[in-house]
């Protein structure tokens, strides 16, 4: 027999004794909250669906509330059980009490960069006007709220240095406001912005005020929930009322453009940028701020690619481009001859993927993805390759922002077992040196890194990294947590994290696939991973799962995975296909309901990566792999913790409420099945500025949910109390 047919065979033999060894195992049975069902069917092209817990999707009712109070209560009791949870949050908390930075950048002649001492809930921000000056703390978010909710989301300083535009967001929630500090008194002014997302702030190079986009202000009962449409783009002047602020540019005629704005460094053009929805195309208008009433021209209106502002000589704009150039390059354009005959193209596509360019010391620094990791490159404005940035290793790199007439840069350099450094860049010599270390509590000497390649169920070649303890045995004993993502056009790079740290000193083996539907060899790439071929993604993260158990980096019975957002919708699919492949599976934040997710705030903007079910072949598609309608009961599913938050208003919770309601059902009564529990945080969102507070305590769930579900520590499948207390982890 041909070894990888003996390989597969092998796999199937082990994955049917693991799948036999979860149903009839020793699980101690969970008397889960009863939900209660409704008669709820909807048609969809001919076809009827059931939607039996839809009474879920109001937040604000009385029952979704206790129902969430009765699961948490149930989640938190069972994780208070697991011997070595309160171990496990104590080495993340000396662990996170490190000393980071943020990238510095340089405007109206003072640097800028957030710090965290080390168990800050938020970054507080600082300034000073030389490297060697004293810091001067300007922002502190941690005073504005008490428990650390509210988080600085956005930043932009008035060319002018005078005034600071900042954008706070609470309880994790997307929606922002804006404020205006005076950078040298330190105080606010009273111009106040509300009802803002999915937006930047550009100033006017005079810094008499800003440019931002935002929505009609929605109901109270429907500003978690209710569908954004129609975002407008305002001019806002400083010292009068939001009322007062002029609308730039909208589009009644298509209620789902977005817009961005930038002032060019010149002072002299207003560029626009539009989406649509997350389609990885955009749209491009521009104004003369020249010219009194200046009309807004449109430029690149075809929506046919992506567009990516770098920078102008006058009317010459340079733009990163993947037109013609699915791996990306950057072209000329000017405004005053703008057809695409006339275009100049400057960096051409190459084998490498483009992620983002800059204009600093009249030179153009590319950085791009080279197998997932970072690769800088240094042109001038002819194209011309002058030479390469060197960087420390197999890691991520960003930054490399700047004026035109800049000669240093900052950049930030991680990997997965380096934490972020920033480096000070000398464009004239070329050279980098450290600016600011960090110093975390353990030896990144004792733990290695490698990338692998395996074949998917279509032949297609994928990478992923692999990170462990030196000299650890591959036989197949390994806990391993298998992350991924897979759509968006976003990339996963090497990244270092205290949660995987932790995770890696447990004796645990990190996993991290780059699939298709991210950005990691460009745009066909993702589009491998949509719409009616997203079940690509699910196959190439099955086959990364495959490939571990066949080398015996690990076995069904230790392997979990994990990911969130669109990486929630990934475990959610490969969990319900593959329930035998895996031992635990956590999805986060996850869009589970693939029918309805884009009735909801944001949703809508999704459909270029996933199709609608408005739509009857892709509703098809969506129903083959939806996580919440392929639930099949008496089908023993992998332990399982669902994480959600109840200010989610990007992936909203009703997602993982009707998930975990699902699963449940289908799980309980079920002799020796898993647990199915359901985590769900209050005060916080999707994410993006989390208190640090929340964020241990939640790995530390995650992890301890998992020594418990792979049995770390433990020859007792059933009695939790007989799991060890890893010894290592108190150190």
């Amino acid at each position: 027999m041909p070894r990888r047919l003996t390989l597969l065979a092998s796999l199937i033999l082990t994955q049917a004794a693991a799948m036999a060894q979860t149903c009839n195992g020793n699980w101690p049975a969970i008397d889960y909250p009863v939900t209660r069902t409704v008669d709820q069917q909807d048609n969809y092209h001919g076809a009827t669906v059931a939607d039996p817990y839809r009474w879920l999707e109001d937040a604000n009712s009385a029952e979704t509330a206790a129902w969430v109070q009765q699961q948490n209560r149930l989640t938190q009791g069972y994780l208070a059980q697991i011997p070595g949870r309160d171990a496990i949050k104590a080495r993340l908390t000396k662990l996170w009490n490190y000393e980071r930075f943020s990238v510095p950048f340089k405007e109206g002649g003072r640097y800028f960069y957030s710090r965290n001492d080390g168990l800050q809930n938020q970054a507080v921000l600082y300034t000073m006007k030389s490297l060697a000056d004293t810091p001067r703390l300007l922002l502190d978010p941690n005073t504005l709220a008490a428990d650390g909710t509210v988080a600085l989301a956005g930043l932009a300083i008035s060319p002018t240095g005078k005034y600071l535009a900042y954008s706070t967001a609470a309880s994790g929630s997307d929606w922002n406001e804006i404020r205006v500090r005076d950078i040298d008194t330190g105080k606010d002014i009273p111009d106040q912005i509300k009802w803002v997302k999915f937006s930047n702030t550009a100033w006017l190079h005079d810094g008499s005020g800003f440019f931002y986009s935002r929505y009609d202000e929605p109901t109270e009962a429907g500003k978690l929930a209710a569908v954004n449409y129609f975002q407008k783009l305002y001019f806002h002047k400083l010292g009068t009322p939001q009322s007062a602020d002029a609308l730039v540019y909208d589009r009644p005629d298509n209620k789902d453009w977005g817009f961005s704005a930038e002032v060019t460094e010149d002072g002299r053009y207003l560029v626009i940028t539009s989406s649509q929805g997350t389609e990885n195309k955009n749209r491009v208008f521009y104004k003369d701020l020249q010219q009194q009433d200046g009309k807004v021209v449109s430029l690149l209106e075809q929506f046919d690619a992506a567009y990516n502002f770098v920078g102008n000589d006058g009317p010459v704009f340079y733009f990163h481009t993947e037109r013609n150039a699915p791996r990306g390059r950057i072209v000329a354009i000017d405004v005053r001859q703008p057809a695409v005959a006339s275009w100049r193209q400057v960096v051409p596509e190459s084998g490498s993927t483009l992620v983002s360019a800059s204009l600093v010391n009249n030179e153009l620094l590319v950085d791009y993805l080279s197998d997932a990791h970072s690769l800088v490159k240094v042109f001038d404005l002819q194209g011309k390759p002058l030479h390469d940035v060197a960087l420390p290793g197999l890691g991520t790199a960003s930054g490399f922002s700047g004026k035109r007439a800049d000669t240093e840069t900052f950049y930030s350099y991680t990997s997965f077992t380096t934490p972020a450094t920033i480096y000070r860049y000398d464009l004239k010599t070329n050279k980098s040196s450290v600016y600011r270390q960090p110093k975390v509590d353990f030896d990144p000497s004792a733990y290695e890194t490698r990338q692998e390649f395996f074949t998917s169920r279509d032949g297609t070649r994928v990478p992923m990294f692999i990170v462990a303890k030196k000299g650890i045995k591959y036989d197949g004993s390994n806990p391993t947590y298998l992350y991924g993502y897979g759509g968006f056009n976003i990339s996963l790079t090497p990244t270092f994290s205290v949660a995987n740290l932790a995770w890696l000193e447990m004796g645990g083996v990190y996993v991290m696939a780059n699939l298709r539907g991210g950005g990691e060899y460009g745009e066909a790439w993702h589009e491998a991973g949509t719409k009616l071929k997203k079940q690509n993604v699910f196959d190439d993260f099955i086959g990364a799962a495959e490939w571990l158990v066949a080398h015996k980096v690990t076995s069904p019975a230790k392997l979990a995975i994990g990911g969130g957002s669109n990486g929630g919708l990934l475990v959610g699919a490969a969990m319900t296909q593959r329930p035998d492949l895996f031992a635990a599976a956590i999805p986060q934040v996850g869009v589970l309901d693939m029918l309805r997710f884009h009735k909801f705030t944001i949703g809508w903007a999704w459909t270029s990566d996933y199709g609608s079910s408005d739509n009857a072949d892709e509703f098809k598609a969506l129903l083959k792999y939806s996580p919440l309608h392929n639930v099949k009961k008496g089908a023993c599913y992998p332990a399982t913790m669902i994480t959600t938050a109840d200010h989610d208003d990007r992936v909203v919770p009703a997602h993982s409420f009707k998930f975990a309601a699902t699963v449940q059902a289908a799980q309980a009564g079920h002799p020796g099945a898993a647990p199915v529990l359901i985590r769900i945080d209050s005060k916080a969102g999707h994410g993006a500025g989390k208190p640090t507070a929340k964020q241990i305590e939640e790995v530390a769930d995650r992890w301890a949910f998992l020594t418990r579900a792979l049995h770390m520590g433990s020859s007792n499948t059933g009695n939790t109390s007989n799991i060890s207390n890893t010894s290592n982890l108190s150190k």
